[in-house]
């Protein structure tokens, strides 16, 4: 389950470049700065945010103590590393704050701890498995609050996850991108756009758990205009393939959060050169 975020559609070029960051800040845009949570109060309150995004304004079902507490969370929370932007111009402590999150999780740190969250929906296992020799991690649970959905909040979140990746050694990325609502067919435009223009290549083949696959071949190819379709996909899906993303075959429908979600696998290679090079240029101090 992933919220609203967007990829700026600009060169690079035409943006303000994020600048020096003190220790341990990934980066800074005016008052806005990313780094990774350093206490369980900044996670604790990173999943605030998350139930304000998910639950409050996108309808997802939690649990009873989840929901006692306004909080969204799960198991992988506490394997994971929680990205935040800050808005230091906010009075009061970090954990007051923080106005967006990702979630990062390292294919070592799953290994030991019992695989990847998206592994419930889609066959990550054979993935990995067809690419011993490399380093993968996963994106999730991302949500920027609503006055916050800018391009420069989006920025610095991918600011801090190349920086990141850099630190870590990853060499590609996936993660669940979502569609409001559980009929996939009424997404049968954007679906059927991703399976014919963006589908995984064979090296990074990738599908739906079987018992979980829905078809997102709604519509003949000759029928999909493509103009359309990157105007009702959703942000976060349409950035990463700006990016140079591919989606996995099958949708899966997770009634729990009122979506249907589709994999998005980013190999580090397959990055937009010109986004490699802004990212890559800033994030290479960073990630020491």
């Amino acid at each position: 389950m992933d919220a609203v975020l967007a990829i700026p559609n600009r060169k690079p070029a035409e943006t303000g470049r994020v600048t020096p960051p003190a220790a341990g800040v990934l980066g800074r845009i005016g008052t806005l700065e990313t780094r990774i949570a350093r206490t369980a109060t900044e996670i604790d309150a990173a999943q605030a945010v998350r139930y304000r995004v998910f639950v409050e304004e996108m309808k997802a079902e939690v649990d009873a103590d989840s929901a006692r507490r306004r909080r969204d969370i799960d198991r992988w929370d506490g394997i994971c590393d929680h990205l935040l932007v800050l808005d230091t111009a906010i009075a009061g402590d970090p954990e007051d704050q923080i106005v967006g999150t990702y979630r990062l999780l390292r294919q070592d740190v799953a290994r030991d701890h019992g695989g990847f969250y998206s592994a419930g929906e889609f066959g990550i296992d054979a993935l990995l498995a067809r690419h011993p020799d490399k380093n993968f991690m996963e994106l999730g649970r991302s949500c920027v609050l609503p006055a916050y959905r800018t391009k420069r909040t989006v920025e610095l979140l991918w600011q801090g996850n190349w920086a990141y990746a850099l630190k870590y050694g990853v060499q590609a990325m996936f993660g669940c991108g979502s569609l409001p609502g559980v009929i996939p067919e009424e997404h049968a435009l954007a679906l059927s756009f991703l399976h014919h223009h963006a589908a995984v290549t064979p090296e990074w083949d990738v599908a739906a758990r079987p018992e979980l696959f829905r078809t997102m071949d709604l519509m003949p190819a000759e029928a999909v205009n493509a103009r359309k379709a990157l105007t009702v996909l959703p942000p976060l899906i349409k950035g990463y393939l700006r990016l140079g993303a591919m989606i996995g075959r099958g949708a899966v429908v997770d009634r729990a959060f009122n979506t249907t979600d589709v994999l998005v696998v980013l190999p580090i290679t397959s990055i937009s050169g010109r986004y490699l090079n802004y990212y890559g240029a800033d994030a290479g101090r960073f990630a020491s």
